[in-house]
């Protein structure tokens, strides 16, 4: 991991601890706003920054994910990404929902889940550049890991990982569980 990376990183990081600090859209309840100094995060490391190979699914399966509001929403299995990390392979799925040509969401738990991280697990969203195309490879970066709004205020509906995008090892990168006062 470059010095370049790491600082565009902190940067990111301080950009989004702005926009949760003041903006009228911060999932943080404004009662608590003045008491937040910023979100908590893992260092930057270059072993949670993954070369990924794609497998394309032509004819998505759906997937019903449990939300924490317990009103699932419907999903688009579209790629499986396989990586190692640590020595060992591993895979995560990427989903959309139907007619959206945006981001793959990356939902995920971990062993840090319900111990350094939110204990419905995180998010990771990837830009692809261009078609998915199968055995391509794209870099999966859990640097960029996530909490969904919900880990901030209950008023949120967030969907949960589905037990397909459980790992079973510690990813200590992107954000850690939320803690403000």
């Amino acid at each position: 991991m470059t010095d370049e990376y790491a600082e565009q990183l902190r940067a990111n990081r301080r950009e989004k601890d702005d926009f949760f600090a003041d903006h009228p859209q911060s999932p943080i309840p404004p009662e608590k706003r003045d008491d937040f100094d910023g979100l908590d995060y893992f260092p930057p490391d270059a072993d949670y920054r993954v070369e990924a190979t794609l497998t394309v699914h032509d004819d998505p399966e759906p997937v019903e994910m449990e939300t924490t509001a317990s009103n699932p929403v419907r999903y688009l299995r579209i790629v499986t990404f396989a990586f190692e990390v640590g020595g060992d392979e591993h895979t995560l799925a990427g989903y959309r929902q139907e007619g959206d040509d945006g981001a793959i969401f990356v939902p995920f738990r971990d062993k840090t889940t319900g111990q350094q991280t939110y204990h419905h697990g995180r998010y990771i969203e990837m830009e692809p550049e261009g078609d998915l195309v199968d055995d391509a490879t794209v870099t999966l970066d859990f640097n960029l890991a996530y909490n969904p709004f919900c880990a901030y205020s209950e008023t949120f509906s967030c969907p949960l990982p589905p037990e397909e995008n459980w790992l079973e090892i510690v990813v200590p990168a992107g954000e850690r569980t939320p803690d403000f006062a």
